[in-house]
C-alpha cells in the first residue's frame, strides 16, 4: 500500500507511519516544515511540506496523487484559536476529500474522537467548540461516495501497546494505547474489504487482529 498522512507528525500518525513502514508499506508523511520532513525521511518515511488549513486543493491533490489510503489525523484540538480548530479539525477532512477526488484516490480514514470524550471534567469552550468541528467532518465524510472508515479513539495515553482492544460501533469511553490505535488503524487499512464504518476503540481484551476479523461477521464489509 502506499499510504499518505495528515498529521504525520502527532501521536498516533506517527506510530502508523513507523508501523506501515515496517511492514513494508510506502509511506508519505504531510508537515508543516521542513526540519520535521528531514526526520520522517531519515526513518525511511518519504515527506512532503504542506498544511491542509492554507493550501489550495489542487496542491493537496498533488501531494495526494499516486497513493492509495489517506490517513487523516491532524487536530488542532483547540489549542491554537477557534480559526485553527475551524480549519483543521471542521474544515480539513472535507478538503482532503475534495483533493482526493482530483487525485482519483478513494480511500479515507479519519481519525475522531468520542462523543461523550471528557463530558465528566466540564471542558472548557475550546474543547466544546473542538468537539462540534470533528462531528461536522464526521458527516461531511459520512455524506461522500468514498470508501471511508472514522475511527473514534477513546482517551489517548502513552504507554507502550498491548495489542489488545475493544473494537466495534459504539464503545464506553475509557482509555486506549496509542500504540494500538495506531495499529488497528493498519489492521483495518490491510481490510480494505472493511468500509464505511463509524467505529469505536478502546482498551480491551481482544487481539486486534481479531477484532477487526470481527468486523467482517457483523456486516461491516462489502
Amino acid at each position: 500500500m502506499k499510504v499518505i498522512i495528515v498529521g504525520v507528525t502527532g501521536g498516533v500518525g506517527v506510530r502508523v507511519a513507523r508501523g506501515l513502514t515496517a511492514r513494508g508499506h510506502q509511506v508519505t508523511g504531510m508537515v508543516r516544515r521542513s526540519g520535521q520532513a528531514s526526520s520522517l525521511e531519515r526513518e525511511g518515511i518519504a515527506a512532503v511540506v504542506g498544511d491542509v488549513a492554507t493550501d489550495a486543493v489542487e496542491t493537496l491533490a498533488n501531494f495526494i496523487r499516486g497513493h492509495d489510503i489517506v490517513l487523516f489525523t491532524a487536530g488542532a484540538g483547540g489549542r491554537d484559536g477557534p480559526e485553527a480548530t475551524v480549519a483543521v479539525d471542521g474544515d480539513g477532512p472535507a478538503k482532503v476529500v475534495a483533493a482526493m477526488k482530483i487525485a482519483g484516490v478513494n480511500r479515507f480514514y479519519l481519525v475522531s474522537v468520542f462523543p461523550e470524550a471528557w463530558r465528566e471534567r466540564r471542558m472548557d469552550e475550546d474543547f466544546e467548540q473542538y468537539m462540534v468541528e470533528k462531528k461536522k467532518a464526521e458527516t461531511q465524510i459520512t455524506l461522500t461516495d468514498l470508501d471511508w472508515i472514522i475511527l473514534r479513539p477513546s482517551a489517548l495515553i502513552n504507554e507502550p501497546g498491548v495489542g489488545t482492544v475493544d473494537l466495534g460501533l459504539a464503545k464506553v469511553h475509557e482509555e486506549i494505547r496509542r500504540d494500538d490505535v495506531a495499529d488497528t488503524l493498519i489492521a483495518l487499512m490491510e481490510r480494505p474489504e472493511i468500509r464505511r464504518s463509524i467505529l469505536e476503540v478502546t482498551g480491551g481484551e481482544t487481539p486486534i487482529a481479531d477484532a477487526v476479523t470481527a468486523l467482517m461477521s457483523s456486516g461491516k464489509a462489502s
